[in-house]
């Protein structure tokens, strides 16, 4: 696949174009997430301006692993000034998304348009609130960036970002919720407790506790670890809890709830990795995975992720097939699309508050899955800050 650190990476190579063409001089700067696909002559209104957190945080991980830390940094120096200051609130948060480009002066401006019929300026509720796993995520990023520099702002603002989800999104019993959703400054807090939230917030919190011995990451290590072994069915695991604290619906089935648990958590019971060999079952397609059990597409991300989920299982002849198959997806842009057809199921829903299943993914470039890609042709762990084996 290339040499990563010389940047002979395809995919390495993409993501430091996508910043370089974003960024202006030395200035923190956070990415958009979709570029237009093939057919497009531009983005929905509500993707235009958007650089999700998620897929910032992934690029800033990816780029450290492929040797390019000056781009990393400049998306980290973004996030870290998201964890600090909020046009509104003051507690901590950090967004779904803000608005690609220099973050500039001030508190980082929230993603929108203007809305031509009504006369008035629009956001999206979604991206306005805060996920639990999207702080972890930044968080996850600011770590590895610590790291990568001994720069002891990017761990305060890690430990600023955890501080964040155990005050406010603690379940009664096992695992954090999801975060909150909705406009400010009164927004909706989502009581659901997500297995993919909760690798992730065990991923950084036992990461911390690996850095500082303090036993209240300890006590969030072990809060969102217990969600895990919750949610986890014999070979396969559940989306997490609903808002009464049932299990989820188990015909519900999502690739990523398959692989981080095991990948997040180095002390995984073995039987954990079976999950992969469910999603094998359940979610393949041909050349790769989709999001959900309906197979009616390649999701190139999720495809990405089980790249890597294979290297860290000793299959590295999996891993490299799917890699290279990936390569087909590859734009002319660097990126790679989002999905291998026009349009891909994820029987989620874009408001969390709703059981409308109207979140779908399209063919076009998008930076988290190039991230993914990165991450797997470098062998990089990014819940754990290190190559695999």
């Amino acid at each position: 696949m290339g040499d990563p650190v010389s940047g002979h990476n395809p995919y390495c190579a993409g993501l430091s174009r996508a910043v370089a063409s974003q960024a202006r001089g030395s200035e923190p700067v956070f990415i958009r997430s979709y570029e237009p696909g093939q057919d497009e002559d531009h983005l929905p209104r509500g993707l235009a301006t958007t650089a999700f957190v998620y897929d910032n945080a992934l690029a800033a991980i990816a780029l450290v692993a492929c040797g390019n830390l000056p781009a990393a940094r400049l998306i980290g120096d973004a996030l870290s000034k998201a964890a600090r200051t909020d046009r509104t609130f003051h507690d901590g948060r950090i967004r779904n998304a803000y608005r690609a480009g220099p973050v500039g002066k001030g508190p980082p401006a929230l993603p929108g348009w203007w809305d031509s019929d009504k006369k008035l300026w629009a956001e999206d509720p979604a991206q306005d609130g805060t996920a639990t796993g999207n702080v972890a995520w930044a968080a996850l990023a600011l770590l590895t960036l610590h790291q990568a520099t001994q720069d002891t702002a990017y761990l305060a603002d890690a430990e600023r970002l955890l501080a964040w989800i155990t005050v406010n999104t603690a379940a009664e019993t096992e695992g954090f919720r999801g975060g909150f959703h909705g406009y400010d400054p009164a927004q909706v807090r989502l009581d659901w407790v997500s297995t993919e939230h909760n690798a992730d917030v065990y991923a950084v919190a036992n990461w911390l506790l690996r850095l500082t011995g303090d036993a209240k990451y300890a006590e969030a290590a072990s809060k969102a670890r217990r969600l895990l072994e919750a949610s986890f069915r014999g070979d396969h695991f559940l989306l997490g809890r609903n808002p009464d604290g049932k299990p989820a619906d188990g015909a519900m089935l999502a690739l990523d709830v398959q692989l981080w648990p095991w990948m997040a958590v180095p002390d995984a019971p073995a039987e954990w990795r079976s999950a992969l060999r469910f999603a094998e079952t359940h979610l393949a397609v041909p050349g790769g995975f989709d999001f959900n059990g309906d197979r009616d597409g390649l999701w190139v991300e999720g495809t990405a992720q089980a790249a890597l989920a294979y290297r860290m299982s000793g299959d590295l002849a999996r891993s490299r097939e799917i890699l290279s198959g990936l390569r087909s997806d590859q734009t002319e842009s660097g990126l790679l699309n989002a999905t291998r057809n026009a349009r891909v199921t994820t029987g989620l829903s874009i408001d969390p508050t709703s059981t409308n299943a109207d979140f779908f993914y399209y063919r076009r470039p998008h930076l988290g899955a190039t991230a993914w890609a990165a991450l797997a042709a470098t062998g990089w762990n990014p819940f754990a800050g290190r190559k695999t084996n």
